[in-house]
């Protein structure tokens, strides 16, 4: 990325964390020029003068910028790793503020809650699907199986949540679609079982210009399922993940998929001799 992409990100990625657009800027500008005057910050944010004084008292008061109180006064940016930890405190401390908020909400009928055994729920978008995948291995008790059919979802983190998975007790199988995927996953995962899906539409489809792949399949535990699709952008743009999310030993869509596993992934008679 060029110097102007790193900037508009930058800012961008400021105000996720909570910082206003004016902030940001000035943020920006004076992490790219270690210090400056509150003109030449103006002039390198396109902040106006009398508008980037504001900003630098909040971001001071935040512990982001320090002021050297000459004439005219000089100010600059805190180190790069000491503004990402405070910025990292700050964000983990309004989360945990969110979670007793949330928790505190008091739900609108009082009456004797039942366990849900059978659901069934649509998820969409790469980062709601992959913190589900998260959670079902990390709720895992005795079994984790995944098979990958789209080498995107093979990423660092999830490796590492599958090895503490094994690490902890829990049985994790792992499917690749292809050979070279699955000698990727054995590269992370030399611990972990891996094999090549027998399933031969899990990385194709046989309907003509359907771009369509299966992403993943997540069985944990033999109860909870999801299953995503992944449809790539046109153009090379970014794609689009799709998935259902199952849970409930007796759910039609948990069994399907059970006994999917069961006959074409090679997992054999384990999955099959559970129901």
């Amino acid at each position: 990325m060029n110097d102007g992409t790193n900037r508009r990100q930058a800012v961008e990625l400021l105000q996720q964390l909570g910082l206003k657009e004016y902030e940001a800027r000035s943020f920006v500008a004076l992490a790219r020029r270690r210090q400056a005057t509150a003109k030449e910050i103006s002039e390198t944010s396109e902040v106006p003068r009398t508008r980037v004084y504001d900003a630098i008292r909040v971001l001071e008061a935040e512990g982001l910028v320090e002021t050297q109180h000459s004439n005219p006064q000089v100010f600059r940016a805190v180190p790069i790793d000491e503004a990402v930890t405070t910025l990292r405190t700050e964000y983990e401390r309004r989360t945990e503020s969110l979670r007793a908020a949330l928790e505190g909400l008091e739900p609108p009928d009082e009456g004797e809650e039942t366990e849900v055994t059978h659901e069934v729920w649509a998820l969409s978008g790469n980062q709601g699907i992959t913190s589900r995948t998260r959670q079902l291995i990390d709720d895992a008790d005795s079994e984790v199986i995944l098979v990958i059919g789209h080498e995107g979802v093979v990423t660092p983190e999830l490796t590492d949540r599958l090895a503490a998975a094994d690490q902890r007790g829990v049985d994790v199988l792992v499917g690749a679609g292809s050979p070279s995927l699955a000698e990727t996953v054995r590269e992370s995962l030399p611990d972990v079982d891996v094999f090549v899906s027998g399933l031969e539409w899990l990385s194709g489809s046989a309907v003509e210009d359907d771009a369509t792949e299966i992403s993943r399949h997540v069985l944990a535990d033999r109860e909870a399922i999801l299953v995503s699709t992944f449809t790539a952008g046109d153009g090379g743009g970014r794609g689009h993940e799709l998935a259902v999310f199952g849970r409930g030993f007796d759910n039609g869509l948990v069994a399907i998929v059970r006994r999917l596993m069961a006959t074409g992934y090679g997992v054999g008679g384990d999955v099959a001799e559970a129901e």
